[in-house]
């Protein structure tokens, strides 16, 4: 059975920094692609960034684009977003999922399985 939990949310100050991990149980986390998506109070969910299964392609959002990095970590089971330079808008529940087998993380993919979120809140 699959599952994701993420960890790593908090409330900082504009300009700082987070690290969201999100950790996976389950058979072939290595074999998929993942993404972290999130919604803010009010809005739709949203894709933020997604990479492939290998780890070589990454997908961003254009509003996080030069300011958050994905990766991954296949021997830990772990997916990580860094997040530089936040913003009061970057505030939202962040979600990370799972995509397909073998693919490239790209926003349009199927992501089948979601973790329960963890919170982020920017303080201007």
């Amino acid at each position: 059975q699959v599952q994701l939990v993420e960890s790593g949310g908090g409330l900082v100050q504009a300009g700082g920094s987070l690290r969201l991990s999100c950790a996976a149980s389950g058979p072939n986390f290595r074999l998929h692609a993942m993404g972290w998506f999130r919604q803010a109070p009010g809005k739709e969910r949203e894709f933020v960034a997604g990479i492939s299964w290998g780890g070589g392609t990454t997908y961003y959002a254009d509003s996080v684009k030069g300011r958050f990095t994905i990766s991954r970590d296949n021997a830990k089971n772990t997916m990580y977003l860094q997040m530089n330079g936040l913003k009061p808008e970057d505030t939202a529940i962040y979600y990370c999922a799972r995509g397909g087998r073998f693919s490239d993380g790209n926003p349009s993919l199927e992501y089948a399985f979601w973790g329960q979120g963890t919170q982020v809140t920017i303080s201007s």
